[in-house]
């Protein structure tokens, strides 16, 4: 695991402006808040070549309950190399004001060297020999599949969905991305990826200190890393994201959740599809809301468009039985509202285009490797995952969100298995919310 932190410059063109440091710009703003004298003033008072003084007078506010001073710091960016799959999954989670993207797995190396050590992840000892022969396993499926569904589609190129007139190239990307995109169920959780993320100061330091909160030891490595990066740039905001009580409980209540619902449930058999949705319109009895859901939507030129009050006053949550972690690494990043998985493997998904009982020996070692870890209480099971493990996913949010996530994720050059499950969703909120459906553009994800 690599961490680096990036330092932003201005470019010529801002050569004029001033010129403040992270923490000099929280002190700035803080102080602004605090004062009729203008910026200009509290500039000039600041000693551009020696800030400290000022922002340590101005900075403890931030021990007094003003966290939103370390909000003002501007986005700090933060490369991350080579960390898991699962790690990568879980800062998104955390870093819910993050903005951020991972490396598609169209694009990363899927063989066992680019697996953690299982010192790195906590895979316990007797088990690492297991555990690296069923994830070797994996990786062999994984390119056994992808090269015979190169083949399928090379000779029968009506199952990629081309458009009219496609460039050759075009049609070699589409056709790889069909292949690609169905054998990845059998990439690791557990694979290294690569990350960036840009968030305040404030947000970093309830990152880390989540991280840092975790049984996992690579997310605590993961957390000492961005520390480290961190204090380079914003060194008193910092201090405050070292792994917390309150946190570490939280953690520790979560994990034996999983551990007993993983067990429960546990099953390397595809999950039937299944979804639940809740439309929630209700408004105080004192301010009603009378826009008609046409009126808040009509006037959109596309997803990106603003929305009225009827639809950004109205609560959605929404949830599948059966999200594939391939599936879940993307929607879990949607950061509007929260979002919940207890992150267990209550069945395994497979395209129709890949028999289970082709895979039947790799699956009930995977599954026998990860009930054990689950009898132990490890929590390096999610290690031992699959990108085709199927879990619960909730998603709760507000209809404008919830909206572009369905028009996105079922848009142009979606993902099949997104286009399905957002279609499900928008079958039943159009159930409950007729009168959008006019106004909603559900996509056909194509081409491929």
């Amino acid at each position: 695991m690599k961490v680096t932190g990036l330092a932003l410059v201005p470019p010529p063109t801002a050569a004029d402006l001033p010129k403040v440091t992270p923490e000099l710009l929280a002190s700035v703003l803080a102080r602004y808040s605090r004062s009729n004298e203008g910026l200009a003033a509290i500039l000039g008072k600041v000693d551009i070549a020696n800030p400290d003084a000022s922002i340590d007078r101005i900075l403890k506010f931030v021990d007094y309950g003003h966290a939103s001073i370390g909000g003002l710091t501007g986005g700090l960016a933060i490369a991350l190399d080579g960390v898991s799959m699962w790690l990568a999954w879980k800062i998104f989670e955390i870093a819910t004001m993050a903005d951020g993207q991972e490396s598609s797995t169209r694009y990363i190396t899927m063989d066992a060297a680019n697996l953690p050590t299982p010192d790195e992840i906590g895979i316990p000892a007797d088990l690492a020999a297991r555990w690296h022969d069923v994830m070797a396993a994996a990786f062999a499926a994984y390119h056994a599949e992808y090269l015979r569904l190169d083949l399928l589609a090379t000779a029968k190129p009506d199952l990629v969905r081309l458009p009219p007139e496609a460039k050759p190239a075009v049609v070699m990307r589409l056709r790889k991305n069909y292949a690609l995109d169905r054998a990845r169920y059998f990439i690791p959780f557990a694979t290294r990826t690569n990350l960036g993320l840009v968030q305040s100061s404030r947000m970093w330091a309830t990152t880390v200190k989540q991280l840092d909160s975790l049984p996992n030891p690579e997310a605590r490595t993961a957390a000492r890393l961005i520390r480290e990066e961190l204090l380079k740039q914003s060194p008193r905001l910092m201090r405050h994201s070292s792994a917390e009580k309150s946190f570490e409980e939280q953690a520790r209540q979560e994990l034996a959740a999983s551990l007993k619902l993983g067990l429960e449930r546990l099953s390397a058999e595809p999950l039937d599809d299944e979804v639940w949705v809740k439309v929630d319109r209700d408004t105080p009895p004192w301010l009603a809301e009378t826009q008609p859901v046409s009126e808040a939507l009509r006037h959109r030129a596309n997803r990106y468009g603003h929305q009225g009050l009827a639809t950004r006053r109205t609560r959605v949550t929404f949830a599948w039985n059966n999200l594939a972690l391939a599936e879940l690494r993307d929607l879990n990043r949607h950061r509007t509202g929260h979002r919940f998985t207890p992150l267990v493997q209550g069945g395994f998904y497979l395209p129709p285009e890949i028999p289970h009982a082709h895979h039947a020996v790799l699956l009930k070692q995977q599954l026998e490797l990860t009930r054990e870890l689950l009898r132990r209480g490890s929590p390096a099971y999610v290690y031992s995952l699959l990108l085709g493990a199927q879990t619960p996913f909730e998603h709760s949010t507000h209809a404008d969100k919830f909206i572009y996530e369905a028009e996105l994720r079922t848009g142009m050059g979606a993902h099949f298995r997104y286009a399905e499950h957002l279609s499900a969703v928008l079958r039943e909120f159009f159930h409950q919310m007729p009168a959008a459906r006019s106004w909603v553009v559900e996509g056909t994800a194509e081409p491929e």
